[in-house]
């Protein structure tokens, strides 16, 4: 948490905003139904926003799969990247997996997300492999990463090259 923003649990009172990040920062955004369901699936989900000044200016939901954690989604509203959100929203995330036994973190990110590849790379997270054409309306394919959640998140900030 910062003094900009805090972070708390995702309710249902939040999908229009939620709806407005995922359509201004994915080429496949998740639908309100999707959505929902994810935010009420509370045993294997964690959905968690970034609220400044009443207004949710970033969200991140997780799966908990065994001793596991996925990183199903995350996003920040536009002109809002590089304040720090994400790696807030992800400093939560990793503090409630690690209370849980969470020993490793896996997702998918489009290869030509460099600031989000930067961000993942911080927190330990390395790529185990390719999925082609994993994006379908954009035919792009998406980095595999994997990250032990021992390894402490890298304070610097990330490089965009």
């Amino acid at each position: 948490m910062t003094d900009a923003w805090q972070i708390r649990l995702a309710e249902r009172r939040d999908i229009a905003e939620l709806l407005v990040i995922e359509e201004a920062q994915f080429p496949e955004p998740w639908t309100k139904r999707i959505l929902l369901d994810e935010i009420e699936n509370t045993e294997t989900r964690r959905y968690t926003v970034a609220v400044e000044k009443k207004r949710i200016v970033g969200y991140l939901g997780i799966m908990f799969v065994l001793e596991e954690l996925h990183v199903n989604t995350i996003g920040t509203l536009p002109r809002e990247e590089g304040r720090g959100i994400a790696t807030s929203l992800l400093d939560d995330a990793w503090a409630d997996a690690k209370a849980r036994g969470i020993i490793r973190a896996t997702l998918e990110v489009a290869v030509s997300n460099k600031r989000a590849v930067d961000l993942y790379y911080r927190y330990g997270f390395r790529p185990v492999g390719v999925r082609k054409n994993y994006y379908e309306k954009s035919n792009e394919d998406a980095l595999i990463l994997w990250a032990d959640l021992s390894t402490e998140p890298s304070k610097a900030p990330p490089t965009l090259e």
